[in-house]
């Protein structure tokens, strides 16, 4: 085998997406590209990746990327400036409204796709040189709650088990987690457990997701009332002698208290299942469940965190372990979830804006201990403005400037276009991005700083069970792209504090931070990586997954807290927490008599900047929806696949309906991803009300009173082409990744003429047009031809005679078509011999609806496991099984019906 045929060496690095933490293996293809597959070594995922990891390789393309500083000029336009300039506009603009109007008119606001050592940086710089700790993250609008819970019940943030613990709970208990679409790596350990040991599963969600399997006990329980039902749990196991009484009395204080306040919330089944909305029989049975199954894990998630009582949900749940015993033990122990890839990293750093690095908060001793080792000329002496409060401020005027870094605030905050409107106001808003273009970067950047992305970074991330992995670069920078972690200690540098951070390498980071976590602990404090504090560069660049704490002369391994107490309060003792009594922040009312809650689909991410470049990935939910129970569909006269507007004191959205007998009645529920980038009304952070939980300052997501109202057009379509699309103002559209080009779903009051006079200006000149017009139907199809290529297609009609969107699309990508298939082109269905596979069910391995009937049809693969044997589906992330197991059991009631 020669060189140009030799397979390059993977490299091991880390997922970019969700907290789980995958290890991935990483192949560079020679051309900007790689091959991404799971890391067989990694403990968090032993080689499996989700649909979203499996298909990171479709989305390091550099088509839009920003790849230059850029700075807008006087007339408002921006323009590439060299990095000497466009830093030294940051360092002397921040430097001089500091000092006209104090260190508290400047803010940094992060993210959980920063690596440790950026996150590190950038804390130092404004809490430790700047003076302000106005450092927040959009971590807050994830794992805040699960923060402040830990703090308040463990005296620190620590998440007490791992990861094994799934694999030897007997009982698992999802609250507000999603887990089949979130966090899928861990749902099918989970599943796996299920299978080969009997583990039972309690899913505890307001909707019936895709983690509740058909035998699971599935708890529909009333928006915001999780702190009802586990203050009714409390008691029951208070009444049925279940506490572990020497472990309470040994490890814990506030049992009285906490138990006096369950009993006020839910004195008995009856009081919580009235207070849940659940029946009577299914709150005993988990009740049950819980009280004789010793080895129980709890895993929480966003429908926890994501309240404005999100603290005491978290806390409800943590005493219903700690009065029982079960924590810190194999199969036992409640388990926060993760929502990012380095939101952990994020908290031991200092990331919160009531944080201090390494687990230290604002007490004098810690701002005094941080600052000698820091030799900080200038900390911060008290808590700065948490997210939802940081926007207030700028949108009152007090904060001046802003460095947003790797996220999208106008686009994830609660009340978005305030949050937009407001980011206009700034005197300096300086953004560092891997995209060049998004709903917070036309909010008026001042300066655009191209910062490294996944693939090119390198450095350190923490994953839900605090394990460190290393995310190692495997592509080079392109254009003048550069980490983080630089930017931000070159602007240091610009403002006077050279010595400080003058760091070379990530190594050189991490190895500070790790010294700090040390720095007089003396295991007074959790978070303890001292032992790594001496890495050698080659160590550190070779290093393994490692769980901390890890300290030095201690052996490193697997670790759980608390099995025997030892918690970091002052007494040493757990805190048993007494909650408020449940209640929704925003009532539903006439004019909003529905409950918005929002939320994640299985093959999206955040705001789609990465996850919407992938054609795979936007194959099973194109469009941006509202999940509607059919009453209440029927009662606003609603159909499935129809739109509806919905509308909030806070704004409004246009989006398809999908009518869901999952769905809670009065309940809506909207995924968060499209932006204005991506749909043309579909920003749904734009709706959710700005509440937010009093301890840790997580906004409510979950809760928003709401409206909806059908929304009729005229005629459905979509347009697929070699460049990228834009339609007219007045049409409701939705971008959709596609190979080879770009696709666009919309939706017009527009006759069909209007969108014969716009086919050629949409496609360019220069191409031959084939067109079809059904006047009397108001039907046109178009397709656009290059020397023989297909470049366009453009097809708009009634809903039930548009052509098939999948069939369409697959001749589109094939690109050079036989004469009879230009003619299947506008005719729109799968026919001449071209496969159409249909809506995608399993993105992982491309496998459409229709091929799966029809091999079901066939009797090739009449169940599940025949269908992964013979069409691969569902045998990667698993991700898609509830969906095949619907198809399936559909399919056998047709074939006896």
């Amino acid at each position: 085998m020669n060189a140009l045929t030799q397979h390059p060496p993977a490299v091991r690095t880390t997922c970019a997406y969700c907290g789980v933490g995958c290890g991935v293996l990483a192949r560079p293809d020679g051309i900007g590209g790689a091959t991404i597959s799971g890391d067989p070594e990694h403990p968090a995922n032993f080689g499996r990746l989700c649909s979203k990891g499996s298909a990171l390789g479709e989305t390091l393309a550099l088509g839009t990327r920003l790849l230059h500083p850029m700075l807008r000029g006087p007339d408002g336009a921006m323009a590439q400036a060299s990095w000497d300039t466009a830093l030294d506009n940051v360092a002397n603009g921040f430097a001089e409204i500091v000092a006209k109007h104090g260190p508290d008119s400047v803010a940094f606001y992060l993210s959980g796709q920063l690596l440790t050592e950026d996150y590190y940086v950038a804390n130092k710089l404004m809490k430790g040189f700047v003076g302000s700790a106005n450092v927040d993250t959009n971590s807050r609008l994830c794992m805040a709650s699960s923060v402040a819970g830990h703090r308040r019940a463990f005296g620190s943030d620590t998440v007490p088990g791992t990861y094994a613990d799934l694999d030897q709970a007997d009982l698992i208990v999802l609250v507000g987690s999603n887990a089949a679409w979130c966090h899928p790596v861990l749902y099918q350990r989970i599943i796996a457990n299920k299978r080969a040991r009997g583990a039972r599963i309690v899913v505890i969600d307001p909707r019936r997701t895709a983690s509740v399997e058909n035998d699971d006990l599935h708890l529909a329980v009333a928006p915001g009332m999780d702190t009802a039902l586990f203050s009714g749990l409390l008691v029951h196991l208070a009444d049925t002698l279940s506490f572990d009484f020497d472990y309470l009395d040994k490890h814990t204080t506030g049992l009285t208290d906490a138990l006096v306040r369950a009993r006020e919330i839910a004195p008995d089944i009856a009081a919580t299942a009235a207070a849940t909305g659940l029946s009577e029989t299914d709150v005993a049975q988990f009740f049950a469940l819980f009280r004789d199954t010793p080895k129980v894990v709890t895993c929480y998630s966003q429908g926890v965190n994501q309240s404005a009582q999100g603290t005491d949900k978290v806390g409800a749940i943590i005493n219903c372990h700690l009065a029982t015993g079960r924590i810190g033990r194999p199969g036992m122990g409640p388990f926060s979830l993760t929502g990012q890839p380095n939101a952990m990293g994020g908290r031991e750093v200092g990331g919160l804006a009531n944080q201090l690095a390494a687990h230290m908060d604002f007490t004098p001793e810690a701002i005094d201990r941080v600052g000698r080792f820091w030799r900080a000329p200038n900390m911060a002496q008290r808590e700065g403005h948490k997210a939802v409060a940081m926007f207030d401020a700028i949108g009152r005027g007090e904060i001046k400037a802003l460095w947003v870094m790797a996220t999208n605030p106008a686009v994830s905050l609660p009340r978005a276009g305030f949050v937009a409107e407001a980011l206009k106001k700034l005197d300096l808003l300086v953004i560092s991005e891997n995209v060049i273009s998004n709903d917070t970067v036309a909010c008026g950047a001042h300066v655009l700083l191209p910062a490294a992305a996944w693939g090119e970074k390198d450095g350190t991330v923490t994953n839900s069970e605090r394990r460190i992995s290393r995310q190692r670069a495997f592509l080079p920078l392109p254009g003048e792209a550069r980490p983080d972690w630089w930017i931000v200690a070159q602007v240091a540098q610009r403002m006077g504090f050279a010595e400080a951070f003058n760091y070379q390498s990530p190594a050189d980071i991490f190895r500070e931070h790790a010294a700090l976590s040390a720095f007089e602990n003396d295991g007074s404090r959790d978070f303890d990586i001292g032992a790594l504090g001496s890495l050698s560069d080659d160590a550190f660049n070779a290093l393994d997954p490692v769980q901390w704490p890890a300290r030095v002369g201690e052996a490193q391994g697997e670790t759980r807290f608390f099995a025997e107490g030892h918690f970091f309060t002052p007494d040493r003792r757990a805190r048993l927490i007494a909650p408020e009594r449940p209640a929704p922040r925003n009532a539903v009312s006439e004019t909003f008599p529905l409950v918005l809650n929002t939320g994640r689909i299985r093959d999206q991410w955040h705001t789609m900047t990465r996850s919407g470049l992938s054609p795979r990935l936007g194959a099973h939910r194109p469009e941006p929806f509202v999940e509607v129970h059919p009453d209440d569909a029927a009662a606003a006269g609603l159909r499935d696949g129809g739109f509806a507007r919905i509308t909030t004191a806070h704004g409004a959205c246009v989006l398809a309906v999908m009518v869901s007998a999952g769905q809670r009645q009065g309940s809506l529920f909207a995924p968060i991803h499209w932006s204005g980038e991506t749909a043309a009304t579909a920003r749904v952070g734009a709706l959710v009300a700005p509440a937010t939980d009093p301890f840790s300052g997580q906004p409510e997501a979950k809760a928003t009173p709401a409206a909806i109202a059908p929304v009729d057009y005229a005629r459905r379509g979509f347009a697929l082409s070699r460049q990228p699309l834009a339609l007219p103002e007045g049409n409701w559209w939705t971008r959709v990744a596609v190979r080879n080009g770009a696709g666009l779903l919309f939706a017009s009051d527009e006759p069909a003429s209007a969108w014969r006079g716009r086919a050629k200006a949409l496609f360019g000149d220069g191409v031959e047009l084939a067109e079809y017009l059904d006047a009397p139907r108001q039907s046109f199809r178009a397709a656009a031809f290059q020397d023989g290529k297909l470049v366009g297609c453009l097809f708009v009609g009634p809903a039930e005679a548009t052509p098939q969107w999948d069939a369409v699309k697959a001749l589109f990508e094939a690109e050079v078509l036989p004469d009879q298939q230009r003619r299947a082109v506008l005719s729109g269905r799968s026919t001449d011999g071209l496969a159409d596979s249909g809506p995608i069910v399993c993105a992982c391995f491309g496998v459409g609806l229709t091929t799966i009937r029809d091999a079901i049809e066939s009797g090739t693969a009449v169940s599940v496991e025949a269908i992964g044997k013979s069409l691969r589906a569902g045998t990667n992330c698993g991700s898609c099984l509830p969906e095949l197991r619907k198809i399936v059991a559909g399919a056998k009631m047709v074939m006896t019906a």
